[in-house]
């Protein structure tokens, strides 16, 4: 029998690395969905996930009990379950600025590969991209910004600029009311408390890759 006993979350304290694994575990469980899996045990659900066993079990826990006992987690079952829990189980209208190469490419990502977020309007500063239309989506003047975020009930605003026009864009984005960035620009950003950022720095990531090349090539050599 499926059992699901929710625990008030809103009373813990969870950890953002927690948060990010559950994003790991639907993208997985979504995969495992389409391939017409039905139910899947923690361990080699950990395994696809690159987790341990208890680990998932620990993440999980935060939000409820989730399977059947004895045999595993009902797929379908479990993704509602901890999209539900983030809150992704609606939709969230969002808004980008910066219109390059790398805000083109998010644009079709995120049209392409998600129904929880979706992209409401784009933006950019440059005359000769103003009214240009990508992936269905004519690219707006900054100026336009406050009146869309109201007008669509917008939630969130992501930055795909360069990164000397980044605290420009985060300012727009402020200014309109917004208080979730999620920020690709290679750049930091200054913002109110209330506010909250997100990066996404490819940098830090091959940073990291090198880092760890490089130890490992000391290790072999030494």
């Amino acid at each position: 029998m499926w059992y699901n006993s929710m625990h008030d979350s809103s009373k813990k304290q969870i950890p953002q690395a927690t948060i990010k694994r559950l994003a790991t575990y639907v993208q997985v469980l979504q995969n495992l969905n389409r391939e017409n899996v039905e139910i899947i045990s923690s361990e080699p659900l950990a395994a696809a996930c690159g987790v341990q066993g208890s680990q998932l079990r620990k993440d999980l826990a935060y939000f409820g009990e989730f399977g059947i006992r004895g045999l595993g987690y009902p797929v379908k079952n479990l993704i509602q379950a901890i999209t539900s829990s983030l809150g992704v189980d609606h939709e969230w209208p969002m808004i980008l600025i910066g219109v390059g190469n790398l805000g083109r490419a998010m644009i079709n990502h995120i049209s392409f590969h998600s129904k929880s977020f979706v992209i409401k309007a784009i933006f950019d500063c440059d005359p000769f991209k103003i009214g240009e239309t990508v992936h269905g989506l004519e690219v707006r003047c900054t100026d336009d910004i406050k009146e869309i975020v109201q007008n669509l009930q917008i939630m969130i605003g992501i930055i795909t600029t360069p990164p000397e026009r980044a605290q420009r864009a985060a300012n727009h984005l402020v200014n309109a009311g917004l208080t979730s960035i999620l920020n690709f620009a290679p750049a930091r950003i200054t913002v109110p408390d209330t506010v909250q950022v997100e990066y996404v720095d490819f940098f830090n990531q091959m940073y990291s890759l090198a880092f760890n090349q490089t130890q490992q090539w000391k290790k072999n050599v030494f």
